[in-house]
């Protein structure tokens, strides 16, 4: 009779501890909720913002992981319009069709003559290679993923290698274009506070081992870009889709991508204009300063030349704030009005998406217009890229008289007898 009730209690502690098994696993789908929920939260997935880590609550013999609550639903679609994708893609067919004649045409020039080969021009052509390896590699890719709405070869090696390669080099392009200007603002500042020093044909050393450093400090601090861009998988609508996107696996990379906007337009966009200010105001300083009566008045002709290259690379800097400005605006208000949980979020993200592209495509146009610039601003390089790009508009006469030249011009032409007497006063003076 003892066994008989031994093996009943036993009995009732096994279908209590099976009832229990029950209720805890009920609480633990209710709060997973499928797949539905993973189809929710990627409708921003482009920009998520911050969210609440999982809470685990302990019960009696379980636990429990509760989510965060997901943000609600967009009741508009966040999509850019098929007219803005063709009118993007024409601006980008502009930009490459520009940009790969004007930079090739501008290196053309600087190899081809020797008059070209200075200081001051090294640094230009470093600039326009700089702005070719972005134009070559990284529109087209732009403009592809943007018609076909998804990144080339997505499922392939060859698409994670394009996905690393593309962030990498566009800012490698950034950042030899804004220590290239910062390197000019230095340079103009030196020829104006020794103005009495004439710079022959060559490039010096100085200015060489300066490209490099520009080079590799530029691809030095690109190199989060390739490490932290990633083909990411999610779903979308019932589809999983996969794209290239800043996916962070380690702490540093988090630290990176939260303070990513703000690093870019303080490094990337406020050191070229504080730099300009801070040698423009200097040599404008020095050049009210310095007024030495006969000598100056010899190198006036050569002064000329210098100032004309000073105004040459403010006009770069300026084009260069202009064009970069609006995108950094655009990351920033992003960052501090765009909140994930609100719910007009959506109406503000398609703004924001739509002055993000805008934006985009106003910087890649700085990509091609230094050329331009350069051939309104300084007669030197406009004598040079007619000759260049419209042999018929030049006689044979005046082709061949193209010649060295003293100074830091970039005008192919021969000496003057107000250059050549500078150049003996100079020299008597230095004697």
């Amino acid at each position: 009779m003892g066994d008989a009730a031994l093996r009943m209690l036993l009995l009732m502690a096994c279908m209590a501890a099976r009832g229990m098994c029950q209720i805890n696993s009920a609480g633990v789908e209710e709060e997973d909720p499928g797949p539905g929920y993973l189809q929710h939260s990627s409708t921003l997935r482009p920009s998520p913002g911050p969210a609440a880590p999982p809470e685990a609550v302990v019960l009696a013999n379980a636990t429990v992981v509760r989510r965060p609550v997901p943000p609600p639903m967009c009741l508009v679609t966040t999509s850019i319009n098929g007219y803005f994708k063709y009118i993007n893609t024409l601006i980008s067919v502009l930009v490459f069709v520009v940009g790969l004649v004007g930079n090739a045409t501008l290196l053309r020039i600087i190899y081809q003559h020797k008059c070209m080969r200075n200081g001051p021009n090294a640094l230009i052509a470093s600039l326009a290679l700089g702005d070719l390896i972005y134009i070559v590699i990284d529109i087209p890719i732009n403009v592809y993923k943007l018609l076909a709405s998804r990144w080339p070869f997505y499922d392939s090696a060859f698409g994670l290698f394009l996905c690393k390669l593309v962030p990498f080099l566009q800012k490698a392009s950034v950042g030899i274009t804004v220590l290239n200007l910062c390197a000019l603002s230095v340079d103009r500042y030196r020829a104006v506070a020794s103005w009495s020093r004439v710079q022959g044909v060559g490039i010096p050393l100085f200015t060489v081992m300066e490209i490099l450093s520009i080079w590799v400090l530029s691809m030095v601090l690109a190199i989060p870009e390739a490490v932290g861009f990633d083909m990411v998988s999610f779903n979308y609508r019932n589809q999983t889709l996969r794209t290239c996107m800043l996916q962070p696996k380690s702490d540093f990379m988090v630290f990176y991508k939260d303070a990513k906007d703000w690093w870019l337009f303080g490094f990337y966009f406020c050191v070229p204009l504080t730099c300009t200010a801070i040698f423009y105001t200097l040599m404008t300083c020095e050049m009210l300063n310095n007024r030495n009566g006969s000598l100056r008045i010899a190198l006036s002709e050569h002064l000329k030349q210098r100032r004309e290259v000073a105004k040459a690379v403010f006009c770069l800097v300026l084009i260069f704030a202009l064009c970069w400005f609006p995108l950094h605006l655009s990351r920033i208000l992003k960052k501090m009005v765009y909140y994930q949980n609100d719910e007009t979020r959506c109406e503000l993200f398609n703004f924001l998406l739509v002055m993000d592209y805008l934006s985009i495509n106003l910087a890649t146009i700085n990509s091609c217009i230094n050329p331009i610039i350069l051939y309104f601003v300084s007669k030197k390089f406009k004598n040079c890229f007619k000759s260049c790009l419209c042999c018929w508009c030049y006689s044979d006469s005046q082709l061949s008289s193209i010649g060295a030249m003293n100074g830091t011009s970039v005008q192919c032409k021969s000496p003057e007898p107000n250059n050549l007497l500078a150049d003996r006063s100079l020299r008597k003076d230095s004697d």
